[in-house]
């Protein structure tokens, strides 16, 4: 697990910039290749030589505060290795704050510490329908641009941040439902979620909820908060598993829970029973239990490039002055199932969190959507 920052680092200028699936999605970052020089060489509209002779123009090594609701969670692990990437690339410099806990208040305390010491940058989830309102506002009045990333404010509620970037919440939720009432027709479904009301998941929840009623299929949902730890989330999931064994399904909305949805999936060997499962997120025992039948699918929601392209939208601003960006950026939304898990086993890349090594991943073989 990546170290928590708490201190300006400096990374080595010798880290590779590499790419996952889609880099470079987004309006935003098209203005930041054309900064980097990418539009340049034979029949560029700049000169080759003078796009090779400078990237981009010298700057102050900008810093980003990042902020997070769970700062020692496994799920942020390629979030944090996509910050370390991006700022290697940009020279830039980061700092990792915020709970651990999903407090709130802690949160909002480490943005206002940001504030103080003059980040050039700020990164938050908001995780809270209302407490980073006055708080991003304040930044903002202070000439600090605020980046949503992870978790963004509600659907129809306007927070004064710049730019989301990161998953579509409640589509990812609702799409997850429907993959539910394709595997259930009727009885008792636990939905498991770590903290009930927060903005990173719980749209998950009110859309995989929405589906499921509106199939019109006579299933049973009961949401069941799990907690924010892995081990907490492992023990009610176990415990409502022992209260409810006639359930038909077992679906989580958040990293943890999900892996230890496929863990009481095993123990319990509840695919022979004829139980479903499935949830989000790339975590080493999730995407085994997949591949070993445990599991029907995960949500890959790419967190390495919520970092990475955080990043990114931070140094466009910062370098253009606020003329360039920032551009809403929707990190994607891919099922992994059996089928398509094998990827996932064989490699150990920076990219999912398994290996701090810096590399290019060789790919080979047709591209599939």
């Amino acid at each position: 697990m990546a170290q928590q920052r708490d201190d300006e680092q400096e990374h080595s200028s010798s880290a590779i910039s590499t790419t996952r699936r889609g880099l470079m999605q987004g309006a935003g970052l098209g203005a930041a290749l054309s900064l980097m020089g990418a539009l340049g060489g034979v029949g560029g509209l700049i000169g080759s030589a003078q796009a090779a002779e400078s990237a981009f123009p010298s700057h102050k090594k900008w810093k980003i505060v990042f902020v997070n609701h769970v700062t020692t969670n496994p799920f942020f692990v390629p979030t944090q290795y996509g910050i370390q990437d991006a700022c290697s690339l940009l020279n830039m410099d980061y700092q990792w704050t915020g709970s651990a806990t999903s407090d709130a208040g802690e949160m909002v305390r480490a943005v206002n510490a940001a504030i103080a010491a003059k980040a050039d940058a700020i990164a938050v989830p908001i995780v809270d329908p209302s407490a980073f309102d006055k708080p991003i506002q304040a930044a903002l009045d202070a000439g600090i641009p605020v980046f949503a990333y992870n978790a963004d404010a509600p659907r129809g509620k306007k927070n004064p941040r710049l730019a989301y970037i990161g998953q579509d919440l409640y589509l990812s939720g609702y799409q997850m439902g429907e993959r539910i009432v394709s595997l259930i027709d009727s009885g008792l479904v636990g939905l498991f979620i770590a903290t009930p009301g927060q903005l990173n998941i719980q749209p998950r929840m009110d859309g995989a909820s929405d589906a499921i009623k509106k199939s019109g299929k006579k299933i049973e949902i009961q949401t069941v908060a799990t907690g924010a730890t892995v081990n907490e989330e492992l023990s009610k999931i176990k415990a409502f598993y022992l209260g409810h064994q006639d359930l038909k399904g077992m679906f989580a909305v958040d990293a943890g829970s999900t892996q230890g949805v496929a863990q009481v999936m095993k123990e319990s060997n509840l695919p022979a029973k004829g139980v479903h499962g499935g949830g989000f997120d790339l975590l080493p025992t999730t995407i085994q239990l997949i591949h070993e039948g445990f599991l029907d699918f995960t949500i890959d929601q790419q967190p390495y490039v919520q970092g990475f392209y955080t990043v990114m939208q931070a140094f466009v601003f910062l370098s253009s002055g606020g003329l360039v960006g920032p551009a809403e950026i929707n990190t994607g939304l891919k099922f992994v199932t059996k089928e398509n898990v094998e990827p996932y086993l064989t490699t150990s890349t920076r990219f999912e969190g398994k290996t701090d090594k810096q590399q290019i991943v060789p790919r080979s073989g047709p591209i599939k959507s």
